[in-house]
């Protein structure tokens, strides 16, 4: 006997469904490789992605794969039958762009993730990681119910947008071909999925443009990543800059074009390219800020008037027949995962798509701009058994596309009716925490890794503006190398410098250190320095004062103070998960700062 997932219908009127299409006449299939369960969606209407009409058809699945699509097919014996009889069936949806950022909603990993299995997104592209972390969190992902998630690593100019947050272990700093060239190089031990190059500096007309990236530049960038077989997608919000992305031949801008309406003749030199669009306008969406937003009435209307050019240039540039894929720029101030994806397209067809040909952005054009449409995409034979049901015809009425019924990923019936577990909404929100040495680091690794095996992070207020610092290994202190920190504070009130250590890979496994009491490190340099431990949702910190001479410094953990702050819980120290160690110092704008550490480790 089959197995039956019926959807709450009567297993009566479900055989002879099946019976039906048994005594089709429709020849059986050939025989079945031994590669995984089958499963067959009948009585579902099914819009494959390439933009065909919605037709009645049988879906069959084996293993990872759609084995076969068709109005009349004959069930396999031993199938497992999934009745989806008057709904839709889709091919699970793309997100080009989103981030995985604790300021985000959700905040954490397994959150995120059931937040867009539970939207229907089975493939999504992360800009915000760490190339540190691709490894573990893919391997963490692995374990979850989650999408398939593309790790994208980040190429920027000094000061550029995306560069002013993070430092060049965390966005590679550029400013020539060589420097591109060498970059990629850099980047190829960490096997990213795909390349964002920030190339244009204009920001939203609230700072000035003082970074784009030159086209010699952005030209060797791409073809380098191209070579190494990485799609590129880009930073790019103006007309002029995306022409030069689109000479560039970058595979998607990852946002509208906001600075002023397209011509005539900026369609006719994006048409001569294979360059698409993938526009976030839900990040940009009037209205998505909360009401104590520190925005003026007057950056309120030109929010609201970039937009109406983004919806614009949407509408002119998809009727030009330039394709048009989608992103949300999710995690960003009120732009939720999931849920985001969902509503980009209501602001597609809104912006002048058909219902229709914004599903198809969302799958087959998003997969092909990005070089997966082998793979995933379209509902055909071979293709990964990634899909979407929904109650409804979304391809007449977009708003349809909220009411999921079921998501296969993988051929794995993972969300709603039927599916065996549950998603993680309750799950912890990290890994279980591991074991570490006592020594963090003494600094004599000359290849910027810790004691730890871990790649120190260095850390500066962000911002157009921003501290400078540069961290060094130099000869010195007991074994024959230190940390030598020199750093000069921008001009404003919150300047800080400093150093993090991560007490994992990418830290995305906590340390437990609950077995120890504090933390002891050499420390020359004066003035006061605070030392801070980050654990999941709270961070705990202590300030040590600095002189002119070598001192050692034993800091207990009972020193340690919780803070409070944007996402930051106050609550008392719990040893149990810490992610990572910082030493910093906060200075007044435009003063210098010097500091040495050696010997770090837990007592």
């Amino acid at each position: 006997m089959r197995n039956q997932l019926t959807g709450g219908l009567p297993l009566r009127g479900l055989f002879t469904a099946a019976a039906l299409l048994l005594l089709s006449g429709q020849p059986s299939l050939p025989a079945l490789a031994d590669d995984g369960a089958v499963l067959a969606l009948v009585g579902g209407t099914v819009f494959d992605g390439t933009g065909a009409p919605a037709r009645q058809a049988t879906v069959i699945v084996a293993g990872d794969r759609i084995r076969a699509v068709g109005p009349h097919l004959a069930v396999p014996k031993g199938a497992t039958i999934i009745d989806v009889s008057g709904k839709a069936i889709l091919p699970g949806l793309f997100d080009l762009h989103t981030h995985w950022t604790p300021e985000g909603e959700p905040r954490t990993t397994p959150q995120i993730a059931a937040a867009y299995v539970a939207a229907g997104v089975t493939t999504v592209f992360d800009f915000h990681q760490q190339p540190e972390s691709f490894e573990p969190r893919r391997k963490w992902l692995a374990s979850l119910i989650a999408p398939h998630v593309q790790f994208v690593a980040r190429i920027s100019t000094p000061g550029g947008h995306g560069a002013a947050w993070g430092d060049q272990n965390t966005t590679t700093w550029i400013n020539s071909p060589q420097a591109a060239r060498a970059a990629v190089e850099r980047l190829k031990p960490y096997k990213p999925d795909a390349i964002k190059i920030f190339t244009d500096g204009w920001r939203y007309d609230l700072f000035p443009d003082n970074s784009s990236m030159d086209e010699k530049t952005l030209h060797s960038l791409v073809a380098a990543a191209h070579h190494a077989g990485w799609p590129v997608l880009t930073h790019t919000v103006t007309v002029d800059r995306g022409l030069a992305a689109a000479r560039a031949d970058v595979d998607v801008i990852a946002h509208a074009l906001q600075d002023r309406p397209i011509d005539r003749a900026a369609i006719g030199q994006f048409s001569r390219h294979a360059t698409g669009l993938a526009p976030t306008l839900a990040v940009y969406e009037p209205g998505k800020y909360a009401p104590d937003a520190p925005f003026d009435e007057k950056q309120t209307r030109q929010f609201a008037r970039k937009f109406e050019t983004a919806s614009h240039n949407v509408r002119k540039m998809h009727a030009a027949g330039i394709p048009i894929g989608v992103a949300t720029d999710s995690g960003m101030t009120n732009i939720r995962h999931g849920v985001s994806t969902q509503r980009e397209l209501e602001l597609l067809v809104q912006a002048g798509l058909s219902a229709s040909e914004a599903l198809v952005a969302a799958t087959s054009t998003s997969a092909r701009l990005v070089k997966l449409d082998h793979d995933r995409g379209t509902i055909a034979p071979g293709q990964r058994a990634d899909l979407l049901v929904v109650d409804g015809k979304p391809w007449q009425r977009i708003t349809d596309i909220y009411r999921v019924n079921r998501v296969l990923i993988d051929g794995r019936l993972i969300f709603g009716e039927g599916a065996p577990g549950v998603l993680q909404e309750t799950a912890a929100t990290h890994l279980p925490p591991v074991s570490v040495q006592p020594l963090i680091d003494d600094f004599e690794r000359l290849d910027g890794r810790t004691a730890l095996d871990t790649v120190r992070l260095d850390t500066f207020d962000g911002g157009v503006d921003r501290s400078s610092l540069i961290t060094q290994i130099v000869p010195g202190g007991t074994k024959g190398h230190i940390l030598q920190l020199a750093g000069r504070m921008s001009a404003k009130d919150d300047a800080f410098v400093g150093v993090i250590f991560p007490l994992s890979r990418g830290s995305v496994a906590p340390a437990d250190l609950s077995g120890y009491r504090g933390l002891r490190f050499d420390l020359n340099g004066k003035g006061p320095f605070t030392v801070r431990l980050y654990g999941p949702g709270s961070n705990w910190a202590a300030t040590v004062e600095g002189s002119a001479d070598w001192q050692t410094v034993d800091l207990p953990f009972s020193r340690l103070e919780p803070e409070t702050g944007r996402h930051v819980t106050a609550r008392a120290w719990d040893a149990g998960a810490i992610f990572q160690v910082e030493i910093s110092a906060t200075r007044p704008g435009g003063y210098s700062v010097s500091m040495q550490l050696d010997n770090m480790a837990f007592y």
